[in-house]
């Protein structure tokens, strides 16, 4: 039958712990003498990630980043089944899913008398198409 509980090296090794995270908990750095034992910090020339992803390298200019942006947003929030759809069933379904102001603004200049059969052709009748 086995013990619940500690043992000398389970102290031991609290108490050791407990020594090398007091000096952390109370200042606001590492205590470690080795460096390979701390995070490496971001270089100054690293790219913000804050704000998204990063743009490929020599890829699309700006305008075709913000179209393919713009219709990848879109669909993230007009799903599937919709289609087919008529400009106000888009409208509701953004609505539905909080899409944000400036998507909603886009589809309320979709001609209503049309059907959309999905995204693309939303965004081709938008004049937001990328191109390939």
């Amino acid at each position: 039958m086995q013990q619940r509980g500690s043992d000398r090296l389970n102290v031991h090794r609290d108490d050791v712990m407990k020594h090398e995270l007091q000096g952390m908990l109370r200042g606001d750095h590492p205590t470690r003498a080795e460096d390979w034992h701390d995070p490496e910090p971001s270089a100054e020339d690293d790219p913000a990630l804050t704000r998204g992803p990063v743009p490929p390298y020599g890829g699309a200019g700006t305008e075709e980043q913000e179209k393919e942006e713009f219709r990848s947003e879109l669909a993230r929030h007009l799903r599937v089944g919709v289609y087919p759809a008529h400009r106000d069933e888009l409208l509701d379904v953004l609505a539905e899913e909080n899409a944000p102001d400036h998507l909603m603004e886009a589809v309320r200049r979709l001609p209503a008398d049309r059907s959309f059969a999905n995204v693309q052709e939303v965004v081709t009748v938008l004049g937001r198409k990328p191109s390939a």
